[in-house]
Order: structure tokens, then C-alpha cells, then sequence
């Protein structure tokens, strides 16, 4: 069967051309014109991806992952006309994926959604399980587990944890992160690997400020050393 995507855009004339691109490329499409539309739809469709505007009427994107996070892990690509920083890290920090900033390419957008839905099908043919230190990763449960407790991840998150489980010790630059996590490596979006990493960080660790787990090393990249205790570099910034 075709995968499912919702788009979610209060112009309708976008969401009618993203219904005709993405239906020329094989996906099921299903829309909603805003937020609260959205939660409908989602429930009902159980998309595989979300399309999200960020600013419409009624229940914009923030409000809608902020609700749609407690019920499903989908993955979500946001459409933003807003080009601060914080107003993407605002929309990562609350589990969206990825972005694409207004006015944007149709195939841009095309090669990430791809890249999404590559990542969680590759998911699926690999180990379901990964053990490593206290960390217990189960793919096709979709849960992590520190020690006894359980921590629940956005996919990008879960995607990102699994990448440097799978090889503890190696360092990942974060082109290679980007390009494990969402299929390909965008110029410009590097920075939304240390969002993930942040986030992540935050659920994992006993202190996030000193990782325990997912390290910093210095200038290159991301590791996952669950044997070494945190070094003098770790706590540094990449720059």
C-alpha cells in the first residue's frame, strides 16, 4: 500500500499543488487546513508523515505537535515563513523532523520527504534490539530504556540514538549524522543535529551538562562512549 502523507497548510492552493507533486511520486495524500483539523485527520489516517504550516488560524503547527507528540511518534516536516533560528529550533525541540523555510522548492521538499520515509524503512530491516552500557534500544517496539527507565524520543531523536548505538566509540561528524538520520546531507542544516543532540541529551543523560553517553568531541563530531567518563573536551561547544 502507498504511504500516507498529511499535508497541513491553511492556503489551499499550496496544499492542492503538494497533493499533485507528491501523488505523481506514489503517496497517499490526505490534508487539513489547520491544526485542530489536523488532529482529526491524523487519528483517523495514521499518516506516516506530516506536512506542517506552522502559522495558520485556529491550532497553528507549534500547538499541534505540542499535542500530537503525546499520541504518536510521526515524523513531521515543517513549512515555515519565519527565518529566525529560534523559530526553527523551537519546532525541533518539539519533535518536528526537519524544515523547509517559505518560499521553498517543490523538489527540495520532495527529497526530504523521501529521506524521511528511507530512514524509517531502513529502520525496520535492521536489529531490532541494541545494547549498549545501561541504554536499551528496541526499534520495533520504538522504545529506549536508560538503566529502569523507560524515555520517550521524537523519531529524529530515536533515529539519532540509534546511529551512534550501533557504533559506540566511532565519530560521526554531522554531515554523517544528517545523512544517517535523514537520509541526506543539506548544506545549512547541520545545526539542527545539535538540536537533536541537545534534546536528546536532556532525556538520557543524568547530567545533560556533563554526557555520560552522547559525547562531544571537540571540532569533529558526536559519539556514543558509555565506558569513558566524560573528558575535558565534552563539555565544549563544535564549532
Amino acid at each position: 500500500m502507498p504511504q500516507t502523507i498529511l499535508v497541513v497548510d491553511d492556503e489551499t492552493r499550496l496544499r492542492t499543488m503538494l497533493r499533485v507533486y507528491l501523488e505523481q511520486e506514489g503517496y497517499r495524500v490526505v490534508e487539513a487546513g489547520h491544526g485542530r483539523e489536523a488532529l482529526y485527520v491524523a487519528r483517523y489516517e495514521k499518516p506516516d508523515l506530516i506536512i506542517l504550516d506552522l502559522m495558520m488560524p485556529e491550532m497553528g503547527g507549534y500547538e499541534f505537535m505540542r499535542v500530537f507528540s503525546r499520541e504518536a511518534s510521526t515524523p513531521v516536516i515543517m513549512l515555515t515563513a519565519k527565518v529566525e533560528d529560534t523559530d526553527k529550533i523551537l519546532g525541533l525541540e518539539l519533535g518536528a523532523d526537519d524544515y523547509v523555510t517559505k518560499p521553498f522548492n517543490v523538489r527540495e521538499l520532495l527529497a526530504r520527504v523521501h529521506a524521511v520515509l528511507r530512514r524509517l524503512q531502513k529502520a525496520q530491516a535492521e536489529p531490532d534490539i541494541l545494547r549498549v552500557a545501561d541504554v536499551t534500544l528496541d526499534r520495533s517496539a520504538c522504545t529506549v530504556k536508560v538503566a529502569e527507565r523507560f524515555v520517550d524520543l521524537t523519531p529524529s531523536e530515536f533515529g539519532l540514538l540509534a546511529a551512534l548505538m550501533a557504533s559506540p566509540g566511532r565519530v560521526f561528524s554531522r554531515l554523517d549524522l544528517l545523512d544517517l538520520v535523514s537520509g541526506d546531507a543539506y548544506e545549512g542544516y547541520e545545526r539542527t543535529i545539535d538540536v537533536h543532540v541537545r534534546n536528546l541529551r536532556t532525556k538520557i543523560e543524568p547530567d545533560p551538562r556533563r554526557p555520560k553517553y552522547v559525547e562531544t568531541v571537540y571540532g569533529m563530531g558526536y559519539r556514543f562512549a558509555p565506558e569513558r567518563p566524560p573528558g575535558p573536551t565534552d563539555d565544549k561547544p563544535l564549532e
